[in-house]
């Protein structure tokens, strides 16, 4: 399983990233997801290997998507009232990817997961489509949506992510 191995040790930062996203910046909440994803994916991985990447993905926004309907049983305090960071100069590119973070956590699962695989993963509509189990139509609609709350959310903020 030397295939495995070398996937997971070239993918697992970009897949950790995805899953960081995807959990609304809990970064404990990506770390067992993903952990929990590679797991499954050892066992199928003679089944997957030829995609993996696409099937890693998926994956993921099916378990951030179950965790948070596992999590929305329980009330959750908001976070209205935490302070933003108050840095300026170089630490800005932090504040700002943590705002990202931010206004991503604060949308609905299913256009979390739009945005992050479109635009974080850099993925076509047809093959977000794919990896979320949906139509073309329901990415542009949540793409479309999601941008327009990210807006809302951050106001005019410009936002660089590296």
């Amino acid at each position: 399983m030397r295939d495995f191995e070398d996937f997971v040790a070239l993918r697992s930062q970009s897949l950790l990233r995805t899953a960081y996203l995807l959990c609304g910046g809990d970064r404990g909440a990506a770390e067992d997801i993903l952990q929990d994803v590679l797991m499954n994916m050892y066992g199928k991985w003679r089944r997957i290997r030829t995609s993996p990447e696409a099937y890693a993905r998926a994956a993921l926004a099916n378990a951030a998507a179950n965790r948070w309907r596992r999590r929305s049983r329980k009330p959750e305090a908001p976070m209205d009232h935490a302070e933003t960071p108050s840095t300026r100069g170089h630490e800005q590119q932090v504040v700002d990817a943590d705002s990202v973070v931010r206004a991503l956590a604060r949308l609905p699962e299913r256009m979390r997961a739009v945005l992050v695989l479109r635009f974080f993963d850099d993925l076509s509509e047809a093959d977000t489509a794919r990896a979320l189990g949906c139509g073309i139509g329901t990415v542009k609609s949540q793409t479309a949506r999601g941008l327009a709350r990210m807006r809302e959310l951050m106001g005019e903020q410009v936002v660089t992510w590296s």
